[in-house]
């Protein structure tokens, strides 16, 4: 179980697009401390120095400023490369659709650069990042791969481009990609700051703040919430994957589901507040319901979740509360 035993040959390297976001920094950290070496690739559009600081004097690491829209720097980003964990893009549903042209412009052809430039250097694996999203309108639960419904919007049409895009990448080129549909994924690193940012580390600054969280709709849509120690094993194992499950997409969750209300509700007992949420209109573009059916990926590559929602959140809480100690208007 889990990634910690996970072996590659000696000398095997590793590169990270989006490494200085939330899942691109915690995948380098892993990898780092796994013994094998790791090359950098973000542009900081949205990562964060902080996320990297840790990692410049590790003589395992390389980081290259670049942005995934640049072939070139996609090229030089794949030379001499193993494995392409390609996490860069731009999510938010709701961004999105206030910014369809620059999504089509990272989502897509960052994704298509990074494709190429893996198929040019004979990269062996290509993992890259998918979205519960690309489910769009279908209600049946649990989600299934191949039983999807009408997109919602611009951040799903980008991210199921990518998949088919990836998919005639091992079909015409015989490059092994393997797509991870994440479900919520949540966890150290995750931003907490701004409008867009992910529900339970916004939720979390806020109650620490002593302010009221806001819940757009009416709090009972729900969400297969997956802690990021999740993630790092789904996209290590896929590393690990055989060619037979190349070309394919695979739901990555730990298959449970919690609606927004139980979070907060937990989330007040857990740091001993007692505030009122606020209730917003639903978002558009948003599913009212997600829940995935992990099995595809438990029997193609193995991937076997350790972690469930009550074990991440507390995890995540404490790195919350530790981590926004430096900031002066948080009021623990």
């Amino acid at each position: 179980m889990g990634y910690q035993g996970l072996k590659f040959p000696e000398g095997s390297k590793f590169l990270v697009t989006g490494s200085a976001g939330f899942i691109g920094s915690n995948l380098v950290e892993a990898i780092l401390n796994l013994g094998y070496k790791v090359r950098g690739l973000d542009n900081f559009s949205t990562g964060k120095t902080d996320n990297v600081d840790d990692f410049r004097h590790n003589p395992n690491y390389e980081f290259i400023e670049g942005d995934i829209r640049d072939f070139d720097s996609c090229l030089r980003a794949c030379e001499g490369v193993d494995f392409v964990l390609h996490q860069a893009a731009w999510g938010s549903v709701p961004r999105s659709i206030e910014m369809p042209l620059l999504y089509e412009e990272i989502n897509i052809r960052g994704t298509l650069n990074m494709l190429e430039a893996s198929r040019q250097n004979l990269v062996k694996k290509f993992v890259y990042a998918s979205s519960s999203s690309v489910y769009g309108d279908e209600p049946t639960l649990p989600k299934k791969e191949g039983i999807e419904g009408n997109l919602l919007s611009p951040y799903a049409l980008t991210k199921s481009v990518d998949e088919e895009y990836a998919k005639l990448y091992t079909k015409l080129y015989g490059l092994d990609t393997y797509g991870l549909r994440y479900f919520n994924v949540f966890g150290r690193r995750q931003d907490s700051d701004g409008v867009y940012a992910a529900v339970i580390p916004k939720f979390i600054k806020q109650l620490l703040n002593n302010e009221r969280p806001t819940i757009n709709g009416d709090g009972h849509q729900s969400r297969d919430f997956t802690y990021i120690e999740n993630v790092i094993e789904a996209n290590l194992k896929a590393c690990k994957g055989e060619s037979n499950a190349a070309g394919h997409v695979y739901n990555i969750a730990f298959g449970g589901r919690e609606s927004l209300i139980e979070i907060y509700t937990h989330l007040l007992k857990a740091l001993g507040k007692d505030k009122e949420p606020i209730f917003a209109p639903e978002r558009c573009g948003d599913i009212k319901h997600s829940n995935a059916d992990i099995s595809k990926a438990k029997e193609m590559l193995g991937y076997d979740p350790e972690w469930s929602f009550d074990r991440g959140i507390e995890a995540a809480i404490e790195w919350y509360k530790e981590n926004l100690r430096a900031d002066a208007t948080v009021k623990l």
